[in-house]
């Protein structure tokens, strides 16, 4: 069977356009007032909020993209848990998605099967049922889902409302971006490539479901904008400085040797370019700490802001990680130590 990364030229969510592209075009859409449109992407959200006239919220989201492994039901599972992901962010849980696929002419029928598949017992773990969706036929494969779920007013997490005295926590390593470029360069061991495989594929489902009951102050996840990426939108929606000590953001070990090696994915040079001017480092650290802060992660953790004593319990109770705090505004939107 044909290896599906060897037909794309950028792979999962480190095919994602450029932060300072994206936002130079949405900055620039006119603002549509919608009395029910409880959140949109002005705060970069993960998913838009819609409130019905009963009080039930819709929480809607999209996500797709091109592989980032070769085996077409892996393929499916992993971007079928990035899609789902969104949805955990926000504090609820999907309910019902569609398919999204490009497929090239001439390619076996049974890949895009598998593939399908492969986002089907995802979205089955999720408890989710897919019903429908859309092809086109294309040369560059991609996959992905459209997802909704359902929640009550109250119960949503906003990637805004980080308070001064929080602490932060990330639920899954980095450097997913740094491995898949490894694996496409043929460069990657096997073991590397199932690590990311194994924390592409776990669904954030059991992260959010523990997190139910802490307070949550603020929750995104982790993608393609990169964990400083993610955390900026989260601090600049929030009007605070988040101060992250690199020493405790948990990181893959293959993924710092690879990107020692120059096995580093475009997106995270964008990343850097983007959020230059809006990050400061207070420690010299080695590049390739400073590449995995930046890297693109595909399916990556949940982050969130929590008040000091819940963070601490529920890391203690999950096995997670405190990564740093919140701090008052200053100069900077980030601070890395």
């Amino acid at each position: 069977m044909v290896k599906l990364t060897s037909l794309v030229q950028s792979a999962g969510c480190a095919a994602k356009i450029p932060p300072a592209q994206l936002h130079e075009v949405l900055d620039s859409l006119p603002h549509i007032p919608c009395p029910e449109l409880v959140g949109g992407y002005e705060n970069s959200d993960d998913a838009l909020v819609y409130r019905l006239e009963d009080g039930i919220l819709v929480i809607q989201t999209v996500d797709f993209f091109p592989p980032m492994v070769d085996d077409p039901f892996t393929f499916g599972q992993v971007a079928a848990a990035n899609a789902l992901s969104d949805i955990y962010a926000m504090g609820s849980e999907p309910k019902i998605a569609m398919n999204l696929i490009t497929f090239p002419a001439g390619l076996e029928l049974d890949v895009m099967r598998q593939i399908m598949l492969g986002g089907q017992s995802k979205a089955a773990e999720a408890g989710a049922v897919i019903a429908g969706g859309h092809t086109i036929s294309d040369p560059t494969i991609k996959y992905g889902l459209c997802v909704t779920g359902f929640g009550k007013e109250g119960s949503v997490w906003k990637n805004e409302g980080a308070v001064e005295g929080d602490l932060l926590v990330l639920t899954k390593s980095l450097g997913v971006g740094i491995i898949n470029t490894a694996v496409k360069a043929g460069m990657a061991s096997e073991e590397a490539a199932q690590k990311a495989i194994e924390s592409m594929t776990m669904l954030n489902k059991y992260a959010r479901d523990e997190a139910q009951g802490f307070r949550v102050h603020a929750a995104t996840d982790v993608t393609g904008f990169s964990l400083l990426g993610h955390l900026y939108e989260m601090a600049s929606a929030s009007g605070v400085t988040m101060a992250v000590d690199s020493a405790l953001v948990p990181m893959f070990a293959e993924a710092k040797q690879y990107s020692r090696q120059g096995l580093n994915p475009g997106g995270l040079f964008s990343n850097k370019e983007y959020l230059q001017d809006k990050v400061q480092f207070v420690a010299d650290l080695p590049e390739e700490v400073v590449n995995i802060l930046y890297d693109p992660q595909t399916s990556g953790g949940l982050l969130f802001s929590m008040p000091d004593s819940d963070a601490q319990q529920y890391c203690r109770e999950t096995g997670f990680t405190i990564i740093g705090s919140v701090e008052k505004k200053g100069d900077k939107a980030l601070t890395i130590r």
